[in-house]
Formats: structure tokens, C-alpha cells, sequence
């Protein structure tokens, strides 16, 4: 069973969050290590998905407290190694940020890296989480995910769900529904959310699992039809989909989150300011307000200590789910 005390975790992590940098202000000297570099924000996704998205929202706020040139650049492939590995291998100087997604606590069991993630990768922040959203093309017969289990076991392995990649959360909390409510539905990994959400859009796959920010804007725009959510309670925008337990699995809640790493080794000093960074760019009340709102996000923005608890936490939970059902990258 997935369920966990998350909900006790995540506000302790923001309370820790809160304790770790009540000393980062406007009175305490910050290192300026990024003054005058170049700063490269690495989305391990392609554009259009959530994790590209939300690296563009920090960017222009990183570049200005940094005084320093800040870029995205999008290293994709292997599920998100690739861009997390291209970080591993950096100097630890704070000049190459990593973005993750959910998904990169699970990689190493998934498939063998050529680096570690916790060795490896130092954790920053995270920066919040989001239920995610079982949706559908409006012209699909489903008006609910109580009907898509029926389906399913009356035509097994007849349907197919998309997601933002093998071993994804949105994969894992699929694969673990269907071998708890015994029916068979063929999984389509994506090389992230914007080809995904495309094809689903478009009609070409039965049903789309991502995050309720993967999917606002469609969702919104009547281009998918929600069936079910896989939070404790109904988001406000989505207050007539039904949530998990209410579809018939209490006791499997799960959230997609994102986090921030840097390369092991760096000084503290310099993670510090990043965090603060951060914090301070998705802050901006234009900003929190898309992430709020209109991403569905609800911002944790943790210390580092926190997060790395939460990211060992995520590893451990969802790795078991890999192994009990044998998931594999490709």
C-alpha cells in the first residue's frame, strides 16, 4: 500500500525550510558566485512539459539576483539521466542547476547510471508538489476511471495510457492500480509531457496520467476530460473529479513533485544562495499565482536538508514499486 504520512512530511519540510533559511537575508553577506558567469539551468525534459516550464519561470528571476547570464538549456532522453548526468559530471561551483521531476528518484532502479543520484547530486530545494490526473480526449465514451477499469477487464490490454516516461509516478501509480484492481491497460511512454499531452489531444492514445499542471491548460480549455484525481482531497479547480479513493483505490494517494540539485560538493555557502534564489524568484506573486493556480502546484520551496530526506523518502516508496513490478526504462 502507497499511502504515506506525505502530508505530515511536506509541511515538516517546509518548516525546516522555513528554520534553515530564516538566517539568508538582506543583512547576511551572500557569496556572489555566479556574478558575471554564466548560469545554466538544465531541464532533463523537452519543452512543453511542466519541468521546462517551471526552469523558464525561475530564470529570469535567477538571473537578476545572480548579476550573472542565466540560461535553460533542455538535455533530454533516458528518462532524464541524460541532463542529470551531464550535471554530475560538472564542477561543483553552483553554475549548473539540475530540475527534476518525480520520476529521477526512481531511476536507479530503473535502469544502470553511470552516476549516483544522491552521491553524486547535491539537493536544493523542493520546490513543490501537485496531484496528478487520470483525462481522456472528450471524445472517448469515459466519464469516469470507474468506467476505464470496467473496460479494461472486459477487453484486456485494449487500452492504452500515455505518460511522461517509463518509471514516471504517473507509470508506477498505474501499474500498481492495475495489479490491485486486476485488469490489464498498455502503458505509452513519452520522451516527456508536451508530446504526450499532444497525442492526447489529438485522440491517438485513450488516456493521458501527468500532473494536474501537465494538464491545467487543456483540462481548461475543454481539449481533455478529467476523470480522476490522485490527491487525499479535490483540487479547487477540479472540484467535480473524483479522487483516487473516491474512484474505488483508497489508500494509493500520490503527488508529482519537482525538485532542484546542484553537483556534489558544492559548498554549502553557494546552496544556500541558490536556495534563496529560488525561493525568492517563485515568490513573485505573478509567479506563485501561475504556480498556484493555474499549474495546480502547491509550493513546498524546502530547504536542502529537508528535501534530501523527501528525495531518499521518494527513492525508497516508489523503487519498491519498480522491483515488485518489474519496470523497466525501455
Amino acid at each position: 500500500m502507497l499511502k504515506t504520512d506525505r502530508r505530515k512530511f511536506l509541511s515538516g519540510s517546509l518548516a525546516l525550510g522555513s528554520a534553515a533559511l530564516c538566517g539568508i537575508g538582506p543583512g547576511r553577506a551572500q557569496t556572489g558566485f555566479a556574478k558575471g558567469q554564466t548560469v545554466r539551468i538544465i531541464s532533463p525534459f523537452p519543452p512543453g512539459g511542466s519541468v521546462d516550464a517551471i526552469s523558464r519561470m525561475m530564470q529570469p528571476g535567477l538571473q537578476q539576483k545572480f548579476g550573472a547570464s542565466v540560461v535553460v538549456e533542455n538535455r533530454t532522453g533516458a528518462g532524464g539521466a541524460i541532463g542529470a548526468a551531464s550535471v554530475a559530471k560538472t564542477a561543483p561551483d553552483g553554475l549548473n542547476i539540475l530540475t527534476v521531476f518525480d520520476s529521477h528518484a526512481v531511476l536507479p532502479s530503473l535502469m544502470k547510471l553511470q552516476f549516483d543520484m544522491q552521491k553524486d547530486l547535491d539537493p536544493v530545494m523542493l520546490i513543490g508538489t501537485a496531484p496528478m490526473v487520470v483525462a481522456c480526449h472528450p471524445d472517448k465514451p469515459f466519464k469516469s476511471f470507474t468506467e476505464v477499469v470496467a473496460a479494461s477487464r472486459a477487453k484486456p490490454d485494449s487500452l492504452t495510457y500515455g505518460t511522461v516516461g517509463n518509471g514516471s509516478l504517473g507509470h508506477l501509480l498505474m501499474a500498481q492500480l492495475a495489479q490491485r484492481g486486476k485488469y490489464v491497460i498498455r502503458h505509452l511512454p513519452y520522451r516527456g509531457g508536451g508530446p504526450a499531452v499532444n497525442d492526447a489531444v489529438a485522440g491517438h492514445i485513450d488516456l493521458i496520467i501527468g500532473s494536474a499542471a501537465l494538464l491545467a491548460a487543456q483540462i481548461e480549455g475543454g481539449k481533455l476530460r478529467p476523470l480522476m484525481q490522485s490527491g487525499a482531497t479535490r483540487i479547487a479547480t477540479l472540484p467535480n473529479t473524483p479522487t483516487i479513493a473516491e474512484s474505488g483505490f483508497a489508500g494509493n494517494e500520490a503527488y508529482a513533485w519537482w525538485g532542484v540539485h546542484v553537483r556534489a560538493g558544492t559548498p554549502k555557502a553557494i546552496i544556500a544562495e541558490i536556495n534563496a534564489a529560488i525561493r525568492e524568484a517563485l515568490s513573485d506573486p505573478a509567479i506563485r499565482k501561475k504556480l498556484e493556480t493555474s499549474q495546480q502546484i502547491k509550493l513546498e520551496l524546502s530547504s536542502p536538508e529537508a528535501y534530501g530526506k523527501f528525495f531518499a523518502r521518494e527513492a525508497q516508496t516508489w523503487g519498491d514499486v519498480v522491483r515488485q513490478n518489474k519496470i523497466t526504462l525501455n
